[in-house]
């Protein structure tokens, strides 16, 4: 009932202001396209070599993503956007041959994000956006430590929620956003073109509430206040139903040059079997960049805590990321964490949980258009896993470190390339046998 009453609504709002342009004369109409190139090298990174069978077989393969999308802005304060994805990937080495992949596969043409913006509606300090949308780049919340990706199963294809967003404007240092989210593992919203068989979006039929506050108290203080509500539904691993109450907040603050900051989060709720979730997480951070010195050098360093599960209690502790199962803190290890994580969420990368992260990273400009960030980070666990296979050994901690190094460069305003790679050294939180593993990735992405 709920997802024909959105999908009416939106329609609803897109018709409205549709019919917007015949009355109006300002009507304003942008466009444009975009097409990303990558090609990514996996090598042990699901099992450090413990299996390479299957799934867990190491990987190499292109992945050629289009975006095409248009925009109309009838007056300052009502619009429509409308983006198109597909993402084809050619397939090469042992994944392809012992899945029985073909070498080329071809993807749906999926809506990636359609919504229709309203703002100051009813003359009131409320600014309204209602459908599929992105929450990256100025809509970002915060770092995204919990919110960022709606479709995590897809990769970086997407990262689009179905959503309802109202920020209401106090004044112009303090306002508040009040947020419904409605996430179903496969497309049931928006229609799709050529699809031979539905692509997984995530792991479980997701929806949520969020309350998310924003003041800034000074020039150099922000505070950032919030309460979220999510339940995962028809999960297969549980086949039980989890609700989860986040409260939390973010503080960033300035002082000169150096930058500060944290957040922290606790979560309760409980599954529909009766067992009781709680968990804990956050990080704090300290930065400085010295702008005035050859290179633009910048340095952050920074702590990570996210509870584990404990195996000798009756009930779940570990933290679950919600919407932000992503490369948050490092690419590599969210394939990895897929093996242990399972249990929580699913056989999709990216749960970040039962981690602790020691990490630094320096950041410099080679050139105006040549930047270099690399990055050292050492690994723990809070809690054993628990899991008696291959790959963990159940007697240590220590998950090993990971440095890191992505260097960027513009070739002109719209295109652009870059090159990352990482390398984990396993510690004893994994058996002896497990070897060291490599994530390598080439792009290239023009935008018109």
């Amino acid at each position: 009932m709920f997802k024909k009453g959105l999908v009416a609504l939106m329609l609803l709002c897109l018709g409205v202001l549709i019919y917007v342009p015949f009355a109006q004369a300002e009507t304003k109409i942008d466009y444009g396209a975009a097409f990303r190139l990558r090609q990514e090298n996996w090598d042990n990174l699901i099992t450090l070599n413990t299996s390479n069978t299957g799934s867990a077989a190491d990987r190499n393969f292109f992945r050629l993503r289009t975006n095409l999308w248009g925009k109309a802005d009838f007056s300052k304060d009502l619009g429509i956007y409308l983006r198109l994805t597909n993402e084809m990937r050619y397939q090469d080495g042992p994944f392809r041959s012992k899945k029985n992949r073909d070498e080329f596969e071809e993807d749906e043409l999926v809506i990636d994000n359609m919504y229709a913006d309203a703002k100051n509606v009813f003359n009131l300090p409320v600014d309204v956006r209602i459908g599929r949308q992105d929450f990256l780049g100025p809509n970002t919340y915060g770092e995204g430590f919990l919110i960022l990706d709606g479709t995590p199963a897809d990769g970086s294809r997407t990262f689009y929620f179905n959503a309802a967003k109202a920020t209401v404007k106090f004044n112009q240092n303090n306002s508040v956003d009040l947020l419904y989210i409605t996430d179903p593992k496969t497309d049931i919203y928006m229609p799709l073109l050529f699809p031979e068989v539905k692509r997984q979006l995530t792991t479980s039929n997701e929806q949520g509430f969020v309350v998310y506050g924003r003041s800034k108290i000074n020039d150099n203080l922000t505070i950032e206040p919030y309460y979220m509500y999510k339940t995962e539904k028809e999960f297969a691993p549980l086949n039980s139903k989890l609700k989860l109450n986040t409260v939390g907040a973010r503080v960033v603050a300035k002082a000169g040059t150096w930058n500060f900051g944290g957040e922290y989060a606790y979560q309760f709720g409980d599954y529909s079997n009766g067992t009781d979730r709680t968990g804990n997480g956050g990080y704090i951070f300290v930065g400085r960049k010295y702008a005035d010195l050859a290179m633009k050098p910048e340095f952050d360093l920074r702590m990570v805590y996210l509870s584990g599960d404990n195996p000798g209690t009756g009930k779940n502790e570990a933290w679950d990321p919600l919407w932000s199962r992503n490369p948050y803190w490092n690419e590599l290890l969210i394939y990895t964490l897929t093996t242990e994580q399972v249990k929580n969420g699913g056989a999709i990368p990216g749960y970040w949980s039962n981690m602790e992260i020691l990490k630094a990273t320096v950041k410099m400009d080679l050139t105006a258009n040549t930047k270099l960030a690399l990055a050292y980070q050492y690994l723990w666990a809070p809690e054993e896993s628990g899991i008696s296979n291959a790959l963990f050994s159940n007697n240590g901690k220590s998950r090993g470190s990971l440095p890191t190094a992505i260097l960027t460069h513009n070739f002109s305003k719209n295109f652009d390339g870059m090159v990352q790679f990482e390398y984990f050294i396993p510690g004893n939180f994994y058996k002896s046998a497990a070897d060291n593993a490599s994530f390598f990735r080439w792009q290239l992405q023009y935008r018109l």
